[in-house]
């Protein structure tokens, strides 16, 4: 849940870096264009650098769902929505976006919790095994940092990469190798934050980047700004 209450004039712009994961919001700002319409929003995987910017007074009541979640719970191809918000009445229904519009600033956090989880809990479907064989895929992307080509992914679960490629475009909304990437460049991001002071060409090869052109293009793809730049403090991302 965020909060904000700006000086007349004055704005902020939230910078944050991608996920593999989709959000349910309910939004009561003038921030994003597709909440003026519905307050109560679904937004994809974004593949780029996420940018809101916050003015006036604001509130915004989130669920970030784990990877693949939204497809598992709510029967949705999460291909679909990347990169894009929505109405949540489009993917969820009518009932639960009806009960989500209750969400209100005046509401007691505690309160909106509830009626949110009540939600999700409505839709009462049990995992399903391709989802949670997701869940594991990413996990082990997370959890082994000597993972940096979907190859080791693939024979570590002993999958074809037709078969992985097809379970992350439905479930997660991107490929495996965008996926793995990401979470490799949120820790360059977070070594770069740290203080590196070494050469690129080192940090890149660290995290399975062999072509330091190739690195330096998909930093700047992601995040707005040359790895040089971002070193230098041109821009500031939140985690």
């Amino acid at each position: 849940m965020l909060r904000w209450d700006l000086e007349p004039g004055t704005s902020y712009v939230s910078s944050t870096l991608p996920h593999p994961a989709c959000n349910l919001s309910v939004e009561h700002s003038t921030g994003r264009v597709a909440a003026r319409v519905d307050p109560v929003v679904v937004t994809g995987v974004p593949t780029r650098r996420f940018d809101v910017t916050l003015e006036g007074t604001g509130w915004v009541h989130g669920v970030k769902f784990r990877p693949g979640g939204l497809a598992s719970l709510a029967a949705v191809n999460a291909r679909t929505i990347r990169d894009k918000t929505v109405p949540a009445v489009d993917v969820l229904g009518v009932a639960a976006a009806d009960e989500l519009r209750r969400l209100r600033p005046a509401l007691p956090d505690g309160e909106c919790q509830d009626i949110v989880e009540g939600v999700l809990a409505g839709f009462g479907r049990t995992p399903d095994p391709d989802y949670r064989l997701v869940l594991d895929v990413v996990g082990l992307m997370l959890a082994d940092r000597s993972l940096v080509r979907v190859s080791q992914v693939e024979k570590h679960f002993c999958l074809g990469r037709r078969t992985l490629q097809r379970l992350f475009e439905r479930y997660v909304g991107v490929s495996p190798k965008w996926v793995l990437s990401r979470y490799r460049m949120h820790d360059v991001v977070t070594t770069l934050d740290a203080g590196y002071d070494g050469s690129l060409a080192d940090l890149a090869a660290r995290f399975g980047w062999f072509d330091q052109a190739h690195f330096a293009g998909e930093f700047t793809d992601l995040v707005g700004v040359p790895p040089s730049d971002y070193r230098a403090g041109v821009v500031i991302l939140s985690p």
